[in-house]
């Protein structure tokens, strides 16, 4: 039997360029190796329930020197003891959030314990451009709406180590009258059935918070190396 007749002959035409290919290979493998070097901009969405300490973990990773823009959050509610306006937050009356609405100045915004609060997307766009990452902190329900806005953001929920610890931090700011805080704690319940929406969960125990800074540095470190690039378009 003629031995052609049953092995399968390769068209020389056909064949793959294995040269080609090595080159190719060579050159994927250099700009992986350059991003590492110089990796783009994150957008990170910090968020969980209310009185997880959000807060409390931003100002700690300022302190110990990350390298990170918070966007500051425009909002309705009134300002709290100790709060500074444009730090903190950005203080503004109802008319002046509309209008921020009306000039398309917010990445998102939404009624959170009947008050506005919303992300300026002109501070996201700027930091991203000047090739530092942002820090966005948000409420539960800002998360989920920022996820279909930018769904390359590193999602991150922070969360006590448990429900009844949650309800004490709570109890222990005596910022609102028992109503509200009621409801609070209701929906911090509920909020907490949504994790699996995030990509990272870190647990900020009470009298760790350094310990929870180390998390989530581990976890932009560990976004730095990704083979595959988070691509951020604001």
């Amino acid at each position: 039997m003629d031995p052609s007749a049953v092995i399968p002959q390769e068209d020389p035409a056909a064949a793959p360029d294995f040269a080609e290919r090595l080159d190719e290979a060579q050159q994927t493998s250099d700009a992986v190796i350059a991003r590492v070097f110089n990796p783009p901009p994150l957008v990170m969405v910090l968020s969980g329930p209310s009185g997880v300490g959000k807060d409390e973990v931003i100002r700690r990773m300022a302190d110990r020197g990350l390298d990170f823009h918070f966007v500051v959050t425009a909002t309705t509610r009134p300002q709290r003891t100790g709060e500074i306006d444009g730090h903190d937050y950005h203080f503004v009356s109802v008319a002046e959030f509309a209008e921020m609405i009306d000039q398309d100045d917010l990445l998102e915004h939404a009624v959170v314990y009947g008050d506005y609060k919303g992300i300026p997307k002109q501070q996201v766009r700027d930091a991203l451009a000047s090739g530092q990452d942002v820090v966005l902190r948000v409420d539960v329900q800002g998360a989920r709406s920022i996820k279909q806005i930018l769904p390359e953001a590193v999602f991150i929920f922070l969360m006590a180590d448990s429900l009844e610890e949650l309800e004490r931090r709570l109890r222990e700011r005596k910022s609102e009258p028992p109503d509200r805080l009621k409801l609070r704690i209701a929906t911090a319940r509920q909020e907490l059935k949504r994790v699996m929406e995030f990509d990272y969960v870190v647990i900020n125990r009470r009298d760790e918070l350094d310990r929870t800074v180390d998390f989530i540095q581990a976890i932009i470190r560990a976004e730095k190396h990704r083979v595959k690039a988070r691509t951020i378009v604001v």
